[in-house]
C-alpha cells in the first residue's frame, strides 16, 4: 500500500489487502475474492472513495507510483467501483498507456491491424470522454488511415499532440471519471437507481488482458443459469480477437450450437476450465455469477465477475437451489428474494425477450399480464366469455355494476383511478391484471374506441396486451411466460412460515377467492365483503325490490328471498376454509350503487318492478347522495334499515351450523363497517344476538361467534377503548381510514398524486404505502386504547395496505395479530413478514 500526501492512497489487490466494499466498492471487493480463490486475475490496483473525491477536487494521487506498480510501457483499464453495482458509474476506459512506443511494440508482436485497432480505440475514448471533444469527429472509421486521421484531428482540436506519457494519460482519465461521477446528471441517474445523492465511488485500475494473439484469443462473458427461469444453462458470448477484427467475423457461440462454431468445440479443455471457474465462484462467493474473461493464445484471464441479473422467478429458483445444496442458509435464501418479486411467479408475465409494441403506460394496479380483445361494457365482457373469447374490459373508470364484467374479463384497463380505486381493489382481489390511471389513452365509450398517444385508433375487438406488473399497454398479442408455482416457490414460502411472527389472512369475497387463498396458504379470511355478492343479475333484481319496498315487512319479504343465496355463499366460504377463521363484513355500500344511473336502465327497472317510470326516477333521485362515501352506508344502514343485517346474520349463523355439521366446527367472525360510536355497536350487537338465539333454537345447534368492528373512521380509532368493550376484534380498514384522514377521494387522487409526490408534499402515495406518521398514528392510538380496555382484543389490518411490505413492518412492530390482503398478495406478505422477523428486533409482547 502506498500513500500520497495525507488525503489519498491506493492499494494493490492481493489476498491480504484491506479491501472493504463500503470504501473501495463492489468491483474491487469482488476482484479480491477472485484472487483469493486463486483464479487468474490481471494485476489490479484499487482507489478508495476518499481518493476519488480528492481527485474530483483537484488533488491527484501519485500516478507515477501507480505506474511503477505495472512497470514500463504498461497498458491498463480503469473501471468504476461504487458500493453497489446497480448504481452504475462512468464507463470503462480501456488501453490507458497506449502511445507510439507501445503501438510499435504491438505491431511487432501482434501485427499492424491489431495494434492500430487498440490505439485507435483508445484515442477515440480519450478524445470524447477525457478531452471532451465532439464525438461525431471520432466515429468508427474502418479505413487504413483511421489511426493517423484520429491523431491528426486530436492535434488540430487541442493544439497539442496526443499525450504520450502513460502517467499523464492515467491522471487525466482518473480526473475525468471522478468529476463525471460528481456531475448533476450522474447524481440524478444514480438517485433514480436508489443510491444516496452523495454516494461514493471507488476506481479500479487493472492491467490489460488484450485477448489477442496467434492462438485462440478473444474476450467474452459466461454465466451458468438462465436469467429468466433460473434453470441451469450456459449463456453468454465470445468474440474472437475482438479488438482486431470486425464484430461479424469474431463472434462464437459458447456451447455446441448447430447454427455455428462454438468455444466448446474450438477448445474443450479451455471451455472446461471456464466452467470450473464458474463452479468455484458459485461455491465460494455463494452466488450465481456472470464472468467476464479474455483468452490470449489459449490462456484465460478473469477480468470481472458480477451477480447474474435475474427475474423474480429466477431469483426464487436460484436462492432455493443454493440453500438446498448447503451453499447458503435458508434465512439467507429468504432474504435474497425481494417479496414483491414473487408477483412474477403468480401470474402470466410478458416475456421480456419477445417483441413489444408499446402503446401507453399507466399505474400498475394489479400484477400479471393477459392478452384479449377489448370490450367497453360489462355485458359485452360476459358475452365474450360465453364465447370463450378472452377479453379486456376497457373503461374510463369502473363502478360496482362492472364487477360481473371484471369476473368475465382477463384484464382491466381504466383511463382514470389510482392504486385504491374500485378497479384496482377488485382486480387485485380477483388476481386480474389491471392498469388504472392510463391517461395516455383516450377512451370513448360511446364510439367504443381507444386513441393512443401516437394517434392510432383501436376499436372494439382489437387485441391488446395488458401488463399489470409494470403498467404497460401493448398493441397485439405479446409472448408470455407461464406462472411458476413450482416446488421452489412452495419451499421458499414454507421456510418463510417457519420464521415469521405475524399472521397472514386473505381478503376473499367469493368461493374462487377463498380457494385461491387456500392455495397460497392464507391463515383464514380477514375480510369477506358481502356487497360484492349482490351484483349478479338474479340477486340485483331482489336487491332493487328490497330498496323499493315501502314497509319494513316488505323489505323483510324481499330479503327472505335473498337469504338462501347468502347462506349458500357463506357455506361455501366456510367449507373451503375448513375451520380456518372467516371474517364476514356486513353490508357496507350506499343503496344507490344498486340502482341504474341512466334513463334506459330506469325504464327497464320500472318494467321489472311493475312501477311507473316517474316513481322509479323519483326514488333513484331521492337515494342519490352528495357524498355517498360519507353518507348512508355501513353501520348507518344497519341502524336505520336493520332488516339487511338481520338477514345477513341469519345467513352467517345457519351456514356456520350447516358447514360445521359436515366438517370442522366453525366460529364465524361478524364485522360491522364504518363504526364511529360505541352505541352503534351496541344497537347492532343486540339485534345480532337475538338472531343468533333464534337460529340456535330453530336448528337445535350450539355455536359461538365473534363480533368485530372495522375501524375506518378517525373517531373510531380515537374511541377504540369504548368500542372494544363490545368487540372481540378491531380490524383497521386503512383504505377508508386513509381517505377520511387526508380528506382525499381514493378514486380521484390519482389525478394529482404524482405531482404531490414529485414536489415532496407526500413522500409516497398514502393509498399505496401506509402513512405511518398520520394514519399510522391513528392505528397506534386505536390499538393502544382498544387493548387497554380489553386486553384480549385481536388487532389487525384488512385494508389494501395489508399486503404492502412496508405496512407489514409497521403492523408487526406495533404487535398486531395479523394482516389481511388480496389472495394474490398473500405470498408477498408471507415472505415480507419473514424478512422482518429475520432482520428486525422482536416486537414487544403484550403486557
Amino acid at each position: 500500500m502506498q500513500k500520497h500526501a495525507d488525503f489519498a492512497e491506493f492499494t494493490e489487490l492481493v489476498p491480504t489487502a484491506a479491501i472493504r466494499t463500503e470504501r473501495h466498492g463492489w468491483r474491487a471487493k469482488c476482484l479480491q475474492r477472485l484472487i483469493r480463490l486463486d483464479l487468474p486475475v490481471p494485476q489490479t490496483v484499487a482507489l478508495p472513495t476518499e481518493t476519488v473525491r480528492a481527485i474530483a477536487a483537484g488533488q491527484m494521487p501519485d500516478t507515477a507510483g501507480i505506474a511503477a506498480i505495472f512497470g514500463p510501457d504498461f497498458l491498463v483499464s480503469v473501471r468504476s467501483s461504487p458500493e453497489k453495482p446497480e448504481w452504475g458509474g462512468p464507463g470503462t476506459v480501456l488501453n490507458v498507456g497506449m502511445n507510439d512506443a507501445v503501438h510499435a511494440q504491438l505491431i511487432e508482436s501482434h501485427g499492424k491491424e491489431a495494434a492500430d485497432a487498440l490505439y485507435l480505440r483508445f484515442v477515440q475514448i480519450y478524445a470524447v470522454n477525457v478531452a471532451r471533444l465532439d464525438p461525431d469527429m471520432f466515429h468508427d472509421d474502418p479505413g487504413p488511415k483511421a489511426l493517423e486521421t484520429a491523431l491528426a484531428l486530436y492535434r488540430a482540436e487541442t493544439d497539442e499532440p496526443f499525450p504520450q506519457s502513460p502517467a499523464r494519460q492515467l491522471a487525466e482519465v482518473l480526473r475525468s471519471m471522478a468529476r463525471a461521477w460528481e456531475g448533476t446528471t450522474a447524481r440524478l441517474l444514480r438517485q433514480a437507481k436508489g443510491a444516496p445523492p452523495e454516494a461514493p465511488l471507488g476506481l479500479v485500475i487493472q492491467r490489460m488482458a488484450l485477448g489477442i494473439g496467434p492462438g485462440l484469443s478473444g474476450s467474452g462473458e459466461i454465466q451458468f443459469v438462465d436469467s429468466v427461469t433460473g434453470l441451469p444453462r450456459i449463456t453468454g458470448r465470445f468474440r474472437g480477437q475482438s479488438q482486431g477484427r470486425k464484430a461479424s467475423e469474431e463472434t462464437l457461440y459458447l456451447v455446441h450450437d448447430p447454427r455455428g462454431a462454438s468455444l466448446e468445440e474450438a477448445d474443450p479443455a479451455l471451455f472446461a476450465r471456464l466452467v470450473e471457474y464458474g463452479a468455484r465462484c458459485r461455491e465460494h462467493l455463494r452466488e450465481e455469477m456472470q464472468i467476464e474473461f479474455t483468452i490470449e493464445s489459449g490462456a484465460p484471464m478473469l477480468i470481472d465477475a458480477v451477480r447474474v441479473r435475474r427475474s423474480g422467478r429466477a431469483a426464487v429458483r436460484i436462492a432455493v437451489t443454493l440453500a438446498e445444496e448447503g451453499i447458503i442458509s435458508r434465512e439467507d435464501a429468504l432474504l435474497r428474494v425481494e417479496p414483491r418479486a414473487l408477483t412474477e411467479l403468480l401470474h402470466y408475465q410478458v416475456d421480456p425477450r419477445g417483441a413489444q409494441d408499446l402503446l401507453a403506460r399507466g399505474i400498475a394496479a394489479s400484477p400479471g399480464a393477459a392478452t384479449g380483445r377489448i370490450v367497453f361494457t360489462a355485458s359485452d365482457a360476459q358475452g365474450s366469455a360465453a364465447r370463450d373469447e378472452p377479453c379486456i374490459l376497457v373503461r374510463r373508470e369502473t363502478v360496482p355494476e362492472d364487477v360481473r364484467g371484471m369476473h368475465a374479463a382477463v384484464a382491466v384497463l381504466t383511463e382514470r383511478g389510482g392504486m385504491t380505486s374500485h378497479a384496482a381493489v377488485i382486480a387485485r382481489g380477483l388476481g386480474l391484471p389491471c392498469i388504472v390511471g392510463c391517461a395516455d389513452l383516450a377512451v370513448n365509450p360511446r364510439d367504443r374506441t381507444v386513441t393512443a398517444p401516437d394517434g392510432r385508433i383501436f376499436r372494439e375487438g382489437d387485441v391488446f396486451t395488458v401488463d399489470g406488473t409494470n403498467g404497460t399497454v401493448l398493441a397485439g398479442a405479446a409472448e408470455m411466460l407461464e406462472p411458476a408455482l413450482d416446488d421452489g416457490f412452495r419451499t421458499l414460502l414454507r421456510w418463510a412460515d417457519n420464521v415469521r411472527d405475524i399472521g397472514i389472512r386473505a381478503n376473499a369475497d367469493t368461493p374462487d377467492d377463498a380457494r385461491t387463498a387456500r392455495m397460497f396458504e392464507a391463515e383464514g379470511i380477514g375480510l369477506a365483503r358481502t356487497e360484492h355478492m349482490f351484483f349478479d343479475d338474479d340477486r340485483l333484481t331482489l336487491m332493487r325490490e328490497m330498496i323499493f319496498a315501502d314497509t319494513p315487512n316488505d323489505r323483510r319479504i324481499a330479503l327472505e328471498r335473498l337469504l338462501p343465496m347468502q347462506r349458500a355463499d357463506f357455506t361455501a366460504l366456510f367449507e373451503i376454509m375448513a375451520g380456518l377463521p372467516v371474517c364476514i363484513r356486513l353490508f357496507d355500500p350506499p343503496l344507490h350503487e344498486f340502482l341504474p344511473h341512466d334513463r334506459e336502465g330506469m325504464r327497464e327497472l320500472a318494467e321489472a318492478l311493475d312501477r311507473p317510470l316517474s316513481e322509479v326516477t323519483r326514488r333513484c333521485e331521492a337515494l342519490r347522495e352528495f357524498n355517498p362515501m360519507l353518507g348512508m352506508r355501513g353501520v348507518r344502514l344497519g341502524v336505520t334499515v336493520p332488516e339487511i343485517y338481520d338477514m345477513q346474520a341469519r345467513a352467517i349463523f345457519e351456514a356456520a351450523v350447516e358447514a360445521g355439521r359436515r366438517g370442522a366446527p366453525i366460529v364465524p367472525e361478524v364485522m360491522i363497517p364504518l363504526v364511529s360510536a360505541a352505541r352503534e355497536v351496541e344497537i347492532v350487537k343486540t339485534r345480532i344476538d337475538a338472531v343468533a338465539s333464534a337460529v340456535r333454537t330453530e336448528m337445535k345447534a350450539e355455536f359461538t361467534w365473534r363480533l368485530g368492528v372495522m375501524v375506518e373512521t378517525p373517531r373510531a380509532a380515537l374511541r377504540a377503548g369504548e368500542i372494544a368493550h363490545h368487540a372481540h376484534f378491531l380490524s383497521f380498514g386503512t383504505n377508508d381510514l386513509t381517505q377520511m384522514t387526508y380528506g382525499l377521494s381514493r378514486d380521484d387522487a390519482g389525478r394529482f398524486m404524482s405531482t404531490y409526490v414529485k414536489q415532496g408534499v407526500y413522500a409516497e402515495d398514502p393509498f399505496h404505502i401506509l402513512d405511518v406518521e398520520g394514519v399510522g398514528e391513528l392505528l397506534l392510538i386505536g390499538a393502544s386504547r382498544g387493548r387497554a380496555a380489553r386486553r384480549e382484543v385481536t388487532i389487525s389490518v384488512c385494508g389494501e395496505h395489508g399486503g404492502n411490505p412496508e405496512s407489514i413492518a409497521f403492523c408487526r412492530a406495533a404487535g398486531f395479530d395479523y394482516v389481511s390482503c388480496s389472495p394474490f398478495r398473500v405470498p408477498v406478505a408471507r415472505l415480507a413478514a419473514a424478512h422482518f422477523a429475520i432482520l428486525a428486533p422482536k416486537p414487544k409482547k403484550r403486557s
